[in-house]
């Protein structure tokens, strides 16, 4: 079933994300591979639907037939991105051996995640206006998701015992998504967000602490 209009970007990616919906009509696929190659080549303003058409060698009657309109192609496009980033935090995060170490691994993995991929950091670095509002400007929707992803994480350290069972597991998330959010949509003149060594340090010294006192896995 198609997701409602209410839903979130983040939201829908982090549906399939959990599902592990995968794409399996193969030209919808290739559509959308050409189309992030194009938007990441010329942005997503100078794009249009016949140029997608062309990078993915199909015509374009084939591409709206997939996607009504080019907004609805960039979304989906974005969609698959941020579903990229759920996915690939949820390996990152397993390479660590303590709940401290899973948190401070997943903040240096978002930020270098979400800044490092060239549509998502050049949206926000270049054309904001196409993809901020519809982080920020939806009710707290897209945080909420983000918040109960992370809390879901911080609800598994709970049951395996890393963590007090009276941590409250929202609360730490949203403080900790509100965070991120903030280093993403504002630069930092103090903060050099492409040092990953100095991420881990800034989440080691603010965010671990938030854990109440992690015991050792």
């Amino acid at each position: 079933m198609p997701p409602s209009d209410s839903e979130s970007l983040l939201e829908r990616a982090y549906i399939d994300a959990v599902e592990q919906v995968d794409d399996t009509d193969p030209t919808r696929a290739r559509i959308l591979d050409a189309a992030y190659e194009q938007f990441c080549r010329t942005g997503i303003r100078r794009s249009t639907m016949e140029d997608v058409a062309r990078r993915a060698k199909v015509s374009r009657v084939t591409v709206y037939r997939r996607f009504a309109t080019k907004d609805r192609l960039v979304e989906h496009v974005v969609r698959r991105e941020f579903r990229r980033y759920f996915d690939q935090f949820l390996i990152d995060i397993e390479q660590a051996r303590t709940a401290a170490d899973r948190v401070v691994l997943g903040f240096v993995s978002s930020m270098r995640a979400i800044r490092g991929n060239p549509l998502i950091g050049g949206l926000i670095e270049a054309e904001p206006e196409l993809l901020v509002p519809s982080m920020i400007s939806d009710g707290g929707r897209t945080l909420a998701t983000v918040r109960q992803f992370v809390a879901g994480q911080l609800r598994r350290e709970q049951r395996a015992g890393h963590v007090p069972d009276d941590l409250d597991a929202d609360l730490v998330a949203e403080l900790m998504v509100r965070v991120s959010a903030s280093f993403l949509s504002t630069p930092s003149h103090i903060v050099d967000l492409d040092d990953d060594e100095q991420l881990a340090a800034v989440a080691r010294q603010f965010l671990v602490p938030m854990l109440g006192g992690s015991r050792p896995s």
